[in-house]
């Protein structure tokens, strides 16, 4: 008879998959489980602490209600959804989206990263994305089997910057396809036109597939933001990922979506479906009629969000931080070397209890750590009155 005592007939092979041992639980969970921990403001994880628009709320009760979406949707996501987001992609940037073979609903944009990369890439293909990168580009691409490159974004004259000659440099004849992230997380870098017409031209030069994360899209303070699949050449070999948490303040809805040529779409949806399936069945309605918002509540969310931005920078440097303050996205990074600091998972760590405020260190989004030792991000998507008390207690810093 079998029993429980001994060894089990794996207990010297590692249980956890060879491609996932190096990533962790995520220091999303660990900050903010110190945040609830010790009572401290968190402005590590990206989430608003207030709801979104009442009447994109209310349509998701009215959808439960009514009974849409209470059982499995189309797997390729609602048709008023899909409609929905090819109305937006014309509105806001100008591009023809084929509603029907265009679109694909997902379970959040990151799951339509990691549907994506497991579709496009073969084990042994290059993926380069721009560093620091949302950490879960590097584990998805190591479920792809894919080998990621970075190409860092590095700080100066108060902002990141991207070095074209470097990303020129790092593709080779395994590079399968880009990961971009514009309007960046976590710097705020928002990509310019003349970047992205290089990125462009090199694409096509290449012969490479891009992937673009845009969920950050509505959420522009300096420049402007511009799809790359706009761009010459691009359209058919771009897919460009976006999500309605970062909109419309409703992260744990997960509706994200991917848009751009069927035959990709159509190569997302056959990973996709071994996946979720599908997801957010009621929440798809209620994104749907958010998208149709007039242009007000997108402008409004933009100059709501700017102002807080300028408020947390401001309280950052005072506190003695110096700040790169973002053109766009939730987030500021901060380098702590001023406060005679070095090491950004030790600062963040104390930081609760010297401060009673919750940061994330910067170097979780780098492959050689070092590079973002120093530096820690900020969110600013919270309550005016929770980021002056935030600044209050961090005033400490510089005494």
């Amino acid at each position: 008879m079998a029993t429980m005592d001994g060894p089990g007939p794996h207990a010297t092979r590692p249980l956890l998959n060879r491609r996932l041992a190096e990533f962790g639980t995520t220091i999303f969970a660990e900050m903010s489980a110190l945040a609830a921990a010790t009572g401290a403001i968190n402005l590590g994880q990206g989430f608003p602490d207030t709801d979104g628009p009442e009447e994109v709320r209310e349509a998701a009760i009215r959808a439960i209600r009514d009974g849409r979406g209470n059982q499995y949707p189309p797997g390729p996501g609602v048709p008023e959804l899909r409609t929905a987001i090819s109305e937006h992609q014309r509105r806001f940037h100008g591009l023809t989206v084929d509603p029907d073979t265009g679109i694909l609903v997902t379970a959040g944009a990151t799951e339509a990263i990691a549907a994506s990369l497991l579709a496009l890439v073969e084990p042994g293909d290059e993926v380069v994305a721009l560093e620091p990168y949302y950490d879960s580009y590097a584990a998805c691409v190591a479920m792809a089997g894919g080998h990621r490159v970075p190409v860092t974004l590095r700080p100066r004259d108060g902002a990141y910057h991207l070095d074209l000659d470097e990303l020129r440099d790092a593709i080779t004849d395994r590079t399968r396809l880009l990961l971009l992230n514009t309007p960046h997380n976590p710097t705020g870098t928002v990509l310019t036109r003349e970047e992205l017409t290089a990125i462009a031209a090199l694409a096509v030069e290449r012969d490479l597939l891009v992937i673009t994360d845009e969920v950050y899209e509505h959420l522009v303070f300096d420049g402007e933001h511009l799809p790359l699949a706009g761009f010459p050449g691009m359209r058919e070999r771009t897919l460009t990922i976006s999500s309605a948490g970062k909109t419309f303040s409703y992260t744990g809805w997960k509706v994200g979506w991917v848009t751009g040529p069927a035959e990709l779409v159509t190569a997302v949806r056959s990973a996709k479906q071994f996946l979720t399936y599908v997801a957010s069945g009621p929440f798809q309605y209620a994104v749907a009629e958010g998208l149709r918002l007039p242009d007000a509540y997108f402008t409004g969310l933009r100059d709501d969000l700017r102002l807080k931005r300028d408020l947390l920078s401001a309280g950052l440097a005072d506190a003695g931080f110096a700040v790169y303050r973002p053109a766009g996205t939730y987030f500021v990074t901060t380098d702590i070397r001023p406060l005679g600091e070095e090491d950004g998972f030790q600062f963040c760590r104390k930081l609760p209890e010297r401060c009673g405020v919750v940061a994330i260190p910067n170097a979780v989004f780098y492959d050689h750590r070092e590079q973002g030792a120093p530096f820690v991000r900020f969110a600013f998507c919270k309550k005016e009155a929770v980021l002056r008390e935030a600044v209050d207690r961090l005033r400490k810093l510089a005494g």
